[in-house]
């Protein structure tokens, strides 16, 4: 089977000004970063668009694809069925915007935490409801593919049961 796009994930146009307003009062907690801020604004405004630019999800039959990154690039390829958990945190600035950060954890993945995380994906709770839909119809579809015919089956029991006689035959010969 062929390995097609289902979904391509879109991103909130104010995730930007999120990360700007976060970054903001994280140098204003810090006092030091107050005069910080005349840079903060035109660099983290240039960045924060970077990298929405080099972000994308990608839902395809088999995985789920991610990108991002500005001056490191990382492409993350998640197999469907090796997906565990997508759980959507959403703290108090988070809600403000209306901003969701989806976590992905893996079975077999290293370390403490979630092995991707995603921010600001527009109607992040079907975007992680058709994931979660594809990875239980390709689960269902492993299990019918791997799952033999009943001709299969009676041919194995019928080799079975030939292989049960010949064993009772010479038990019973050597009794």
């Amino acid at each position: 089977m062929e390995d097609k796009q289902l979904l391509q994930a879109e991103f909130k146009t104010n995730l930007g000004l999120y990360w700007l307003v976060s970054g903001a009062i994280l140098l204003c907690i810090t006092i030091v970063g107050i005069p910080l801020l005349l840079v903060w604004f035109p660099v983290g405004l240039w960045a924060t668009k970077r990298y929405i630019d080099n972000m994308s999800a990608e839902l395809t039959t088999k995985k789920l694809i991610v990108r991002k990154g500005i001056f490191t690039r990382t492409e993350n390829t998640v197999p469907l069925d090796k997906i565990t958990d997508m759980a959507l945190i959403q703290g108090p600035l988070m809600r403000f915007f209306n901003i969701h950060k989806l976590t992905i954890e893996t079975a077999g993945q290293s370390g403490a935490g979630a092995l991707i995380n995603l921010q600001g994906v527009e109607d992040v709770e079907q975007f992680r409801a058709q994931v979660l839909a594809q990875k239980s119809a390709l689960t269902e579809q492993t299990v019918q593919e791997s799952m033999p015919t009943p001709d299969e089956t009676l041919t194995c029991l019928k080799e079975i049961s030939e292989t049960l006689k010949r064993i009772e035959n010479r038990l019973a010969t050597k009794s």
